[in-house]
């Protein structure tokens, strides 16, 4: 879904994604011209992927409001064993096959859906990494995170990636997910949490 607040943060140029590291690094990909769709920065992404670092070789990832698929190609590029791709709109949709198919990756599913409906649907395995990047103005991190916590989708001690405004009060965390990394960046507040699943 696309965004409707602009990212801090560098950008290569307009209408191009570059890939900060990993395997493919520095490749150039589209951006579907939706308007309001923007990556997550270089800058932010950079920071993120030096939090996951130990716990990306292999890992299944689930890029919920993939926009550009930045988190998600990021993830594989820097050795994630999968990544399921979830956007609704199908001009993103579009362009993010396009940039995959590019890329010549096996690895990545992407799934033109809502990102509520896919998470009440979904039931294949589980997922060691999750992008939360909704719009700005949808506010409704909080009902994503209570929706997670209740669905058999994540491994125990996932991770959990949210950008937020940062104007607006810290996400109110389900039981057993706890703040391990925050940081500032222009008006985006990034954050990985981390998750122990009952059993």
């Amino acid at each position: 879904m696309p965004k409707r607040i602009a990212k801090a943060g560098n950008t290569p140029q307009p209408g191009r994604l570059r890939i900060v590291a990993g395997k493919w690094r520095s490749r150039l990909l589209r951006i579907a011209e939706v308007p309001g769709l923007r990556p997550t920065s270089e800058r932010i992404r950079e920071t993120l992927f030096n939090w996951l670092t130990p716990r990306l070789a292999g890992a299944r990832c689930l890029d919920l409001f993939a926009g550009t698929g930045a988190l998600g190609l990021e993830a594989l590029s820097r050795g994630a064993a999968e990544t399921v791709f979830v956007e609704k709109s199908r001009q993103a949709v579009r362009t993010l096959r396009d940039n995959i198919a590019a890329l010549q990756s096996t690895a990545a599913t992407v799934h033109h859906a809502d990102a509520t409906e896919f998470l009440q649907s979904v039931a294949d395995g589980k997922f060691d990494i999750v992008f939360l990047d909704p719009p700005f103005a949808a506010d409704i991190l909080d009902d994503l995170c209570r929706l997670l916590a209740t669905t058999p989708i994540l491994a125990n001690g996932a991770r959990i990636y949210l950008e937020e405004d940062r104007a607006k009060p810290d996400v109110s965390l389900p039981e057993g997910w706890q703040v391990i990394k925050t940081k500032n960046a222009g008006n985006v507040r990034f954050s990985l949490v981390s998750v122990v699943v009952a059993e």
